[in-house]
């Protein structure tokens, strides 16, 4: 009885070592914007929406559209997908807004669904809000010379 209380006490002791020690190497870690871990990391004051006669250009072949407009305050969970109020197949032309590639409504074997497909149900997975900012790192790419867009 008193091997399995040291052996317990010892573990208890062990847990709260590696602990103590993971929370003080967490407060010196900061984010690439200068922030600290835990605060929100929100978009620097010179973020601009382009606007839709300013699309970027695309970088290589197959790379998803960046969004031109602001989604912060979009909700996409499993219950919601706020993207698809204007861009889904049903509602698109009505809102002025571009249709989702057929490709979205492709199940993995390839059958064409009347919905998007749970694959691509999450819209920023591939695609990201597009902005004028600073590289947050050192960044060589070079786009490739014959895109068909």
């Amino acid at each position: 009885m008193k091997t399995t209380f040291a052996i317990g006490a010892l573990g208890l002791s062990l847990m709260l070592g590696i602990t103590g020690f993971a929370v003080a190497q967490q407060a010196d870690v900061s984010a690439l914007r200068k922030e600290t871990v835990g605060a929100d990391n929100r978009l620097a004051p010179d973020f601009q929406w382009e606007g839709e006669a300013g699309r970027k250009q695309r970088n290589y072949r197959q790379q998803p559209p960046l969004i031109p407009h602001s989604i912060e305050q979009y909700q996409i969970d499993t219950r919601v997908n706020q993207c698809l109020t204007c861009h889904d197949w049903t509602k698109a032309g009505e809102r002025n807004a571009p249709t989702l590639s057929m490709t979205h409504y492709l199940d993995r074997e390839g059958n064409e669904l009347d919905h998007i497909a749970g694959t691509r149900y999450f819209c920023t997975q591939c695609h990201v809000p597009q902005a004028d900012i600073a590289d947050l790192v050192g960044n060589t790419f070079q786009p490739s010379a014959d895109i068909n867009q």
